[in-house]
C-alpha cells in the first residue's frame, strides 16, 4: 500500500490512514504533494535558531487592549466605493472568507449607517417608552443595568446582502457577495420586560398592536415591529461578545431582532412607542421593500430566509497547496429557525454531498459547515444549499427570479456558485439551471 495520500477524484474524502502516514513521512502534512522534496532538504525554520527564540518578547502591558497581530492585517472590513454616494450613508463587509467558527469579532463585523456612526456616552443615554402604555417611562443606562439579563447568539444580516447579484454575477469574493452579516453573542434585556414595566393594559388587545422604534442618530432609522415579535425574542442589548457594543454597532444600546433584516436592529436606541398601526416611515416604504417583476413592491418582508455560502475556496481564498486533501468550508443561517443540514456540490448542482456541521444548528445563528475531499486538480463549480428545521430549502437564483424577476435588491438568498479553476483560483459565476 502506498505511503502517500490517495487521490481518487474530487468527490471522495481523503484516506485518513494513508494521509497520516504520508504526513509523518514527509513532515509537511497537507503540503506533502506540493513539497515532496522537503523530506530531503533541511528546513532552516527547524534546524536553525530563529530571532523569536533567542530574545525576549513584549511585556504584558505592551498592548492594554489586545489587537490582532500584524500578520493578520488583511483580515479587515472593506467597502466598495462605487456602491454608494458617500461613506456616511453606506455599508462595508465582514471578511467572512478569512474567518472560521461562527462568532464574528466586533472589530471586523460589517457596518451599515444611514447618517454615520455617532459618539454617545452612557451618562447621556436615555431610552423612552411611550404611546399606548400605562406609564410612559424614561430609562438611563444605569437603569437598564438593573434589569434581569439574557445572553443570546444571533446573526444580523442586512436585507441587501447579495443584492448586487440579482441580475448576474457581479462582485468577486464572498466578503463582497455575502459579507453584510455578522454573528455575535448579545447581552441585554428582553424587550417584553421593559414593555411590561411600562404596562400594556392601556393598549387593550395586543394582537393588532405595534411598536415603533427609532435611534438617536440624525437618520433615526425608525421601524415598525408587530407586537407579537416585540414580545417574543427581541432584546435591548448593551454588550456583544462579552464587551460593550462598538460605536459603529450602536454603543451604548441597540435593538436585537432575531432572524429579521438588519435595519430593524435599530442602533443608539432612543425611543419605543406602542401604537395601534405601523408608522410607514421612510425606511419601510421608500426602502426595504421588494420590487417584483410586474413593478409592484411588497413590504413587511422582514424574515431572512435560509441561506449559505462557501467561504473557502472562493475568489479571496484560492487553493495554494495543489492537489490532495482540501477542506471546503462555509456558513449557513436561517431567520426562521435552525440550520438542519447543508449540501455541497462541486459540479454546479448536478450532484450533492452532505456537509458536516461543526455543531448542531442554533436558531437564528450562523452554522459552520465543512466538506473534506481529495481534490484531483480539475475545475469545480462550488455551491452550497442550506436546509432549516422548518423544511425550507435554499433556492436557486432561477427559482427566485421566477417569482421576483430581476429588479429586486433585498432578500436574495440564492445558491452561490464559485468557479474553481485548475490553478486553484476562483471566480464568481452563474450556472444555467
Amino acid at each position: 500500500m502506498s505511503d502517500t495520500p490517495t487521490h481518487d477524484g474530487p468527490t471522495k474524502g481523503p484516506n485518513r490512514r494513508a494521509f497520516l502516514r504520508g504526513a509523518a513521512a514527509t513532515g509537511v502534512g497537507l503540503a506533502a504533494t506540493a513539497k515532496a522534496t522537503a523530506q530531503d532538504t533541511p528546513d532552516p525554520l527547524i534546524t536553525e535558531m530563529q530571532d523569536w527564540a533567542s530574545s525576549t518578547g513584549e511585556g504584558v502591558d505592551a498592548s492594554p487592549y489586545g489587537m490582532p497581530i500584524q500578520f493578520e492585517g488583511d483580515v479587515v472590513r472593506r467597502n466598495v466605493p462605487w456602491l454608494t454616494a458617500d461613506v456616511i450613508s453606506s455599508i462595508n463587509f465582514t471578511p467572512i472568507h478569512a474567518l472560521d467558527g461562527t462568532i464574528t469579532p466586533q472589530g471586523c463585523a460589517f457596518e451599515r449607517h444611514h447618517s454615520g456612526a455617532i459618539e454617545l456616552k452612557k451618562e447621556d443615554y436615555r431610552l423612552m417608552i411611550n404611546g399606548l402604555v400605562d406609564r410612559p417611562l424614561v430609562f438611563s443606562y444605569a437603569d437598564l443595568e438593573r434589569f434581569p439579563r439574557e445572553n443570546r447568539t444571533y446573526f444580523l444580516e442586512c436585507a441587501a446582502n447579495t443584492g448586487m447579484e440579482w441580475a448576474g454575477a457581479q462582485l468577486n469574493g464572498s466578503q463582497f457577495t455575502h459579507g453584510m452579516i455578522h454573528n455575535m453573542e448579545y447581552s441585554g434585556i428582553s424587550l417584553r420586560t421593559l414593555l411590561e414595566e411600562a404596562g400594556l393594559d392601556a393598549a387593550g388587545d395586543l394582537a393588532d398592536k405595534w411598536v415603533y422604534v427609532e435611534g438617536a442618530d440624525a437618520s433615526s432609522n425608525g421601524r415598525s415591529i408587530p407586537m407579537e415579535k416585540a414580545l417574543d425574542d427581541v432584546l435591548v442589548a448593551f454588550k456583544a461578545n462579552g464587551e460593550a457594543l462598538r460605536m459603529e454597532h450602536g454603543y451604548p444600546v441597540r435593538l436585537v431582532v432575531p432572524g429579521w433584516e438588519g435595519n430593524m436592529w435599530v442602533k443608539w436606541l432612543r425611543r419605543i412607542e406602542v401604537t395601534d398601526h405601523p408608522i410607514e416611515s421612510r425606511e419601510e416604504t421608500s426602502k426595504y421593500t421588494d420590487t417584483l417583476a410586474d413593478g409592484t413592491s411588497r413590504k413587511w418582508t422582514w424574515i431572512m430566509d435560509a441561506k449559505s455560502v462557501v467561504t473557502s475556496p472562493s475568489p479571496q481564498m484560492p487553493i495554494t497547496h495543489g492537489k490532495g486533501p482540501l477542506v471546503i468550508t462555509g456558513l449557513a443561517w436561517s431567520g426562521r429557525g435552525a440550520i438542519s443540514g447543508v449540501d455541497v456540490s462541486i459540479d454546479g448542482g448536478k450532484t450533492w454531498q452532505k456537509a458536516r456541521l461543526a455543531k448542531e444548528g442554533e436558531k437564528m445563528a450562523l452554522t459552520r459547515f465543512y466538506l473534506d475531499i481529495n481534490w484531483d486538480g480539475s475545475e469545480m463549480f462550488l455551491q452550497s444549499r442550506a436546509h432549516d428545521d422548518t423544511g425550507y430549502v435554499q433556492p436557486t437564483k432561477a427559482q427566485l427570479r421566477e417569482v421576483r424577476g430581476e429588479n429586486s435588491v433585498y432578500h436574495n438568498n440564492c445558491i452561490q456558485t464559485w468557479w474553481v479553476k485548475e490553478n486553484g483560483e476562483s471566480e464568481n459565476v452563474e450556472v444555467s439551471s
